[in-house]
């Protein structure tokens, strides 16, 4: 089951969408209107004189006006909530009406020949606005306003300075010189507009890159092509060049191409109701939920498409990882909720053109609920496991910190006091050097407090190793390896500084493993090396002892295990009896 609204679409159903009746009052009123035009235009004198072939003018600005209402009229049935449908249909009306100036009546004539410039600035609108039929960006809308502006007043003002013949009812103060001037500017303003239309189209274009639909460049393509023949015959008329005649009827069949564009494109998403076969061949295969993000992008034809599972724990959508991630808000994308079984399960991200489609969207994620709630509880999973990561992650973080806290307080405290009170024991001997046995008792107490020093200062190390903070990796493992039971032999090669919860682990890591060395290995020597990789840490420890530790048993080594899995890392031990104990950890290293 699909849900959503405009924005957030799934239903195929929608309400407030044009009635048949209206359409086909609609539909029948633009073949009228053709037939009209063409009538008009084998019995215009105007036609003949400045247009060429009556017969050709005649055929496409039929074909003009009855492509671009009725494709509008298709458009607007399928998607009542766009304005595109509904400037295709007043493209082809608009085209329509600027014919009127090839007929007898004067107030006809004057009425159409008002609108002579207005086809192609709509022809401009519905290009730009393609395909939710609103204008995006603020210099589109300033393009579309200044080309409505340029060709209504312009044409009014060439009207009124004359130059029309009788019938041009406008006429107040003849100029030949003002009206070729306002038809030039007409020309080059119009022209020029067309040209930023077909930049704007291409910026579209290469701002969606390859996410672009087949069928839709197409539309865009032949949308550019439009204009830039609009263009062309528009500076060629200003500028007087040659051809006219040519390149005018060319332009009429190049603006033509658009509604074969859309027709073609209605067929192309028929056509791939046969592409569920290959969708449902790839679910009968049980795909992997990695896998089945390509099979839903091969059934929609849309290699853009993105999928966010809905965890209602976590309150957010999530990636195939378990990672946190935001549905798609930028323009030209469109997104579809899918609910199965009255629960929210998944979102689609695709291209906007697909809401086009609702039929096809529905189908296609009825068709994978199955496989999609699979992969939802697959996501979750991860999820719960980064969560568990991250919980780990804080915990080692928090516990750190702490040992971080008591090895200062035991440094700059206790340590202190004992040091303090060492001295003035020593003061204290000097000054009784006269009393031998009072001296050795002096002597033997300024021991103890050396002992209890040494204690603590072990107890500091274990707490937090603070030379690792201040000096480094190498030089903490070098005070290891000189103070470990057995001759070690060590190797540390990692550049520059890393991480410190990185240090710490494998700090701790070298040290409980020297020490089980010494206690436990009954090993003559040990090597030690640690090998910074292009992703990871690797840290190994090897002795040649009698081997058979087990990191099931005892608390050190799990730890050790904890503390290397919860950096996302990966702790193994081989100890055969009698053949020595190698622990090798690799620990991503996040710069």
């Amino acid at each position: 089951m699909v849900t959503g609204s405009p924005a957030v679409r799934g239903s195929a159903a929608v309400d407030g969408g044009p009635r048949g009746p209206l359409i086909w009052a609609l539909g029948l009123a633009g073949c009228v209107a053709a037939a009209s035009s063409f009538v008009y235009a084998l019995e215009s004198e105007v036609v003949s004189g400045e247009l060429g072939e009556p017969f050709v003018v005649a055929f496409l600005v039929n074909w003009n006006t009855a492509a671009y209402v009725l494709c509008g009229l298709l458009a607007w049935s399928r998607r009542p909530e766009s304005r595109f449908g509904l400037l295709l249909v007043a493209a082809g009306f608009a085209n329509f009406l600027s014919t009127l100036s090839w007929t007898t009546s004067s107030v006809l004539y004057t009425f159409g020949q008002a609108l002579d410039f207005l086809p192609p600035i709509l022809f401009l609108h519905v290009f730009l606005a393609f395909p939710t039929g609103r204008l995006e960006t603020r210099l589109e809308r300033g393009i579309v306003v200044t080309g409505y502006t340029a060709a209504i007043s312009l044409e009014l003002l060439r009207m009124g300075v004359g130059g029309f013949g009788p019938r041009n009812l406008l006429e107040v103060a003849p100029s030949a010189e003002i009206g070729l001037w306002a038809l030039r500017a007409q020309l080059l303003v119009v022209g020029g507009l067309c040209l930023a239309g077909v930049g704007m189209l291409a910026v579209k274009r290469r701002r969606r890159g390859p996410s672009l639909r087949r069928t839709h460049a197409l539309l865009v393509d032949a949308f550019a092509l439009g204009l830039v023949m609009i263009a062309v015959l528009f500076f060629v008329i200003a500028f007087g060049g040659p051809a006219v005649l040519h390149i005018r009827w060319a332009t009429l069949a190049t603006i033509g191409l658009a509604p074969l564009a859309f027709i073609v494109a209605l067929l192309h998403e028929r056509f791939a109701r046969s592409s569920l076969g290959g969708l449902f061949v790839d679910l009968h295969a049980d795909p992997e939920p990695f896998e089945l993000r390509d099979a839903l992008a091969r059934a929609l034809r849309d290699p853009s498409l993105t999928l966010a599972y809905w965890l209602p724990d976590f309150h957010s959508y999530v990636d195939l990882d378990g990672r946190k991630t935001e549905l798609p808000v930028e323009s030209g994308r469109g997104i579809t909720l899918i609910d199965r079984n009255g629960a929210r399960v998944a979102a689609l991200g695709h291209d906007a053109a697909l809401e086009d489609e609702p039929e096809l969207l529905e189908a296609v994620t009825a068709a994978a609920g199955i496989a999609l709630e699979n992969a939802r509880l697959h996501a979750e999973l991860r999820a719960r496991l980064e969560e568990l990561r991250g919980s780990r992650l804080r915990l080692i973080a928090a516990g750190q910190s702490e040992r971080q806290r008591l090895e200062r307080n035991l440094h700059d405290g206790a340590q202190q006091r004992l040091i303090a009170l060492s001295l003035e024991l020593s003061i204290l001997e000097q000054e009784l050097d006269h009393d031998p046995a009072l001296a050795r008792r002096l002597a033997l107490a300024r021991g103890e407090i050396a002992s209890s020093l040494e204690e603590l200062r072990e107890v500091s190390r274990g707490l937090h190793p603070a030379v690792v903070s201040g000096h480094g990796l190498e030089v903490a493992l070098e005070q290891l390896a000189a103070r470990a039971a057995v001759p070690v032999r060590l190797l540390v090669t990692v550049g520059e500084r890393l991480p410190e919860t990185l240090e710490v682990a494998a700090y701790y890591l070298v040290s409980e493993s020297l020490a089980n060395v010494g206690k436990y290995a009954g090993a003559t020597s040990a090597s030690v090396e640690v090998v910074r990789r292009t992703d990871d840490v690797l840290v190994e420890i090897v002795d040649d002892g009698v081997g058979g530790a087990d990191e099931s048993r005892g608390s050190g080594l799990r730890g050790l295990a904890d503390r290397v899995e919860a950096l996302g890392g990966k702790l193994r031990v081989w100890s055969p009896s009698g053949g020595g104990t190698r622990v090798r950890a690799e620990i991503p290293c996040v710069p």
